[in-house]
């Protein structure tokens, strides 16, 4: 009998709870023998915003800007190598542009069955929850979506996981 779920896609920001949703849908995509892919979009969005505000000049943005490239490598490199440990096959995809239409549109392209995303930040302003990208793109993905809380158990599932 096939699963419900045959790809799952986690969405990867350079958080710790977003490394801890890569550690989960590792397990997931093991147990119910998914496909794997790990998204890391680099906000192009925000970096426009910064320019036109004047905080950030031509040059300091491109600056940033190869900055950010390095650190989706870098936490790609990582959900890789994790995956790797578990003989876990990953797809690794780095976007550039608005987070919610990235996730989106990967969702879409891929046909991913289950969005894995970390625990959300807690809500301190009502600018905060404005800007909270990852819950808005959790709200308009066509795909079921899980959260993934409790860093502990799931570094004890990795860990156990053979």
């Amino acid at each position: 009998m096939e699963g419900p779920i045959k790809k799952i896609m986690v969405y990867i920001d350079g958080t710790e709870e977003s490394i801890t949703a890569g550690q989960y849908a590792i397990c997931l995509s093991k147990s119910a023998g998914a496909e794997l892919s790990a998204l890391y979009v680099i906000n192009t969005r925000a970096l426009n915003e910064l320019l036109r505000a004047r905080i950030f000049i031509k040059s300091e943005q491109e600056e940033y800007k190869n900055d950010l490239e390095k650190d989706a490598d870098r936490y790609l490199k990582h959900i890789k190598a994790l995956a790797d440990e578990k003989a876990i096959n990953v797809n690794l995809i780095k976007a550039s542009g608005n987070i919610i239409a990235e996730i989106k549109k990967s969702v879409k392209e891929l046909d991913i069955d289950l969005l894995v995303i970390g625990e959300l930040s807690r809500i301190q302003s009502r600018l905060d929850e404005l800007h909270n990208e990852v819950e808005r793109a959790m709200r308009s993905v066509s795909c079921s979506v899980l959260i993934v809380k409790d860093q502990e158990r799931v570094e004890t599932l990795y860990e156990s996981l053979k």
